[in-house]
């Protein structure tokens, strides 16, 4: 009998070894499964060579594009001189000529993009360590193109520092002062929603100081209150709760005046240029040219169906119109967003084909060439080659789910670079001989190569294998993409993550998840598509018993812009629609149980989650909304307008609104907001969960006391992960 026991235990233990185990909450929310990335990648002026951050942050190095190898070391926080001496850092900027580095360390983030940081000047040649200022942290410092000044923002002003005058310091400007006036930085709702976090430049030739000033003294304040918390405790509010105050404007709201300036470094003179701006038109970007009489100006009018470069001269103020973009609708990010400025000359991106392409221009704003063309969507732009008349660039070629990397030569001859199928990102040499080229498909994390201008991969970097080896221990489904067409006979593309012990002739719940706005996607060839990197969320609502699908409906990108511009002036209502269709459509498949179906967002998702949710159709069991718009009449005023325009002239589009259907709900709702959400704000769950008392409806409501948009921080992101797991689990 005693040899028996020993023989079962030692089965048993063999069995434990075989076995696989299950994602966990913990290990989920540790971000362990999104992947290691080569971090702080700047290409050197060798064109041969790159600068990347040291895996500890305690070092910059030096790799070559060709080999791989480690060349050198620009900066070790070891081996500096000066007082101060640093443990790590955050990262870094290094000067035009490479002399001098801008070195990050305290930072503090403000906004999404914006952030604070004390910056430290080192010398390259003599191993130097100087402070940029002693006035306080900086924000958004840039060089100028020889090397020898920084300019940076604090406290809504700019500061100038010379190298030269032993990092002399003098303040620019006077007139800015917090929620009132904002010189050389976005405000909230520009930084936001042109997704920029600088307005300043030098001219090429380093002579003059360039930037956007925002007057937002008659933009609405918005408040909400910040209590003492936890992970981190601001004991500062333990007796009393504070009140954060900034300046917000919803649709039709007041936005903040935009001009244009420029400060003589010689003389002193500041002058205001003469920028032709229709009302309420907004500035999104200013461009340093290779023609130190050329500023470039960018502006939008406020339907932003419209955009108008300017060439501004910064002294006699003058500006002469370059290019004007008029587009159906509105004009997409990418068109300011991947504008690029070379010698005599400039690159941008236009939709007014129908599909975002690459457009080159003298600096008079000559049409030179369109460099891509086709029934495909260009999804960033890496270069332009003065040398040879190539672009650099990524698109949707081999399809809507794909990202690959690509040239396009002086004569329009395309060759793709990248070679796997999947999603390809690049990063490239100065001299576009070389690049860093990041691979990863939806069962593949990121593999990140060296490749040379043929697009033939020189060495592999990292290829995250621990990741793969992981999961191969864990009890993981297959990951499938489908295609389906709706009643109204639009085809949608999808995929779904079953348990690993799927059987066909079981009946199984659906859990949804979508975000639906327009112009983004989330059905994509890529290890980032769902939730925690490799889909891991949605892997562990598989190992609940769940089948996790994600489609993308009507509104949103890759498909061109008549598929995206589709619900322009009524959003949520297609997309809603088209999540209804999904459920419909999953209820026919003899492995789903019809009754039992959940849909869950975040953002515009969790607006979506909601407009479907009382669509009409009660197909939903249960959804959860996490943060979610409920009414546009609330969201601020660039986003909102550029797709709905003002309430007062779309009032029948923003009428219809998760707060009008309320009394529609149909099934389980548990909603979460973080209470110090800048973005979307409480108010919007503030607002509609009493539409929803008043209206008789059930619901459960989760808040994170002093969590912004993205609820994380401490055991946070886990609490909210299993709130929505629990939830799906006893209310379907």
């Amino acid at each position: 009998m005693k040899k028996l026991a020993l023989i079962i235990i030692c089965l048993a233990s063999v069995g434990c070894a075989w076995a696989k185990s299950d994602i966990t909450l913990d290990e989920l929310c540790s971000g362990k499964y999104y992947g290691k990335r080569i971090a702080g990648v700047n290409p050197l002026n060798d064109g041969i060579s790159y600068a990347r951050l040291s895996d500890d942050r305690k070092q910059i190095l030096t790799y070559s594009f060709k080999t791989g190898e480690q060349t050198g070391v620009l900066f070790d926080v070891s081996q500096t001189k000066g007082q101060k001496r640093l443990e790590q850092i955050d990262g870094y900027i290094v000067s035009p000529d490479e002399k001098n580095i801008l070195i990050q360390t305290e930072t503090q983030q403000i906004y999404r993009h914006s952030k604070t940081a004390v910056y430290y000047i080192y010398n390259v040649a003599n191993k130097t360590l100087s402070t940029l200022s002693d006035g306080g942290p900086q924000e958004c410092p840039v060089w100028s193109d020889d090397g020898y000044m920084v300019a940076f923002v604090r406290d809504c002003n700019i500061y100038l520092v010379k190298l030269l005058f032993n990092n002399s310091e003098s303040q620019v400007t006077k007139d800015g002062e917090k929620n009132k006036v904002v010189n050389g930085k976005p405000d909230w709702v520009n930084e936001e929603e042109f997704v920029n976090d600088r307005s300043l430049c030098f001219t090429s030739d380093n002579t003059l100081l360039c930037w956007i000033r925002y007057d937002e003294t008659d933009v609405p304040l918005y408040s909400f209150p910040l209590y003492k918390g936890l992970e981190p405790e601001l004991e500062d509010y333990a007796t009393y709760p504070a009140t954060y105050e900034y300046k917000y404007p919803v649709a039709g709201a007041e936005n903040s005046k935009v001009s244009v300036m420029s400060f003589d470094i010689k003389s002193h003179q500041t002058r205001t240029m003469k920028v032709p701006l229709d009302e309420g038109g907004y500035i999104a970007r200013i461009f340093p040219t290779s023609d130190e009489t050329k500023l470039a100006v960018v502006t939008l009018n406020k339907h932003q169906d419209r955009m108008d470069i300017y060439m501004a001269n910064p002294r006699s103020t003058e500006c002469t119109l370059a290019v004007r973009d008029n587009v159906d609708k509105y004009i997409g990010e990418n068109a300011y967003n991947q504008m690029q400025f070379f010698d005599g000359g400039f690159a941008m991106c236009s939709e007014r084909s129908g599909f975002n392409h690459i457009y080159i221009y003298d600096l008079n704003g000559n049409l030179k060439r369109q460099a891509t063309e086709g029934d495909f969507v260009v999804t960033d732009f890496y270069g332009y080659d003065p040398k040879t008349g190539a672009c650099y660039y990524q698109s949707t070629q081999e399809g809507p789910l794909y990202r690959a990397v690509y040239k396009s030569d002086a004569k329009g001859k395309v060759t793709k670079l990248s070679t796997e199928q999947g999603t390809n990102s690049a990063t490239f040499s100065k001299s576009f001989g070389y690049f860093m080229n990041v691979y990863n498909n939806i069962n593949t994390p990121p593999v990140t190569t060296l490749c040379d201008s043929n697009g033939k991969t020189l060495k592999t970097l990292l290829n995250n294998q621990d990741i793969l080896d992981d999961l191969a221990q864990k009890n993981v489904g297959a990951k499938e993409f489908f295609t389906f067409t709706t009643q109204g006979g639009t085809e949608l593309n999808g995929y779904m993550i079953k348990p690993t012990d799927f059987d066909p002739q079981k009946k199984y719940p659906v859990v949804l998840f979508q975000y639906s706005g327009p112009g983004s996607q989330q059905v994509v060839d890529s290890w980032y598509t769902g939730n925690c990197g490799g889909c891991a969320f949605e892997q562990y609502l598989a190992e609940q018993g769940f089948i996790s699908v994600c489609v993308d409906g009507r509104g949103t990108g890759g498909r061109g812009a008549a598929f995206e511009k589709q619900t322009y002036l009524r959003l949520g209502k297609m997309e809603a629609e088209d999540q209804v269709e999904t459920a419909l459509y999953l209820g026919t498949l003899p492995y789903v149980d019809s009754n039992r179906i959940g849909i869950w967002g975040w953002s515009y998702g969790g607006y979506c989650t909601l407009m479907a949710m009382s669509e009409g159709r009660s197909v939903f069991a249960a959804g959860v909304a996490v943060a979610p718009v409920t009414c546009y009449r609330y969201y601020d005023s660039i986003y909102t307008e550029r797709f709905m325009r003002t309430p007062q002239e779309n009032p029948d589009g923003y009428n219809d609104s998760p707060i009008s259907r309320a009394g529609r709900l149909s099934g389980n709702l548990l909603i979460c907001h973080g209470l110090a959400d800048d973005n979307v704000h409480f108010r919007n769950t503030a607002e509609y969960t009493e539409a929803l008392v008043q209206a008789d409806k059930d619901f459960k409501e989760v808040t994170y006391t002093n969590r912004n948009h993205g609820i994380s921080g401490g055991n946070t992101r886990k609490h909210l992960y299993r709130q929505i797991t629990q939830w799906f689990i006893t209310q379907m």
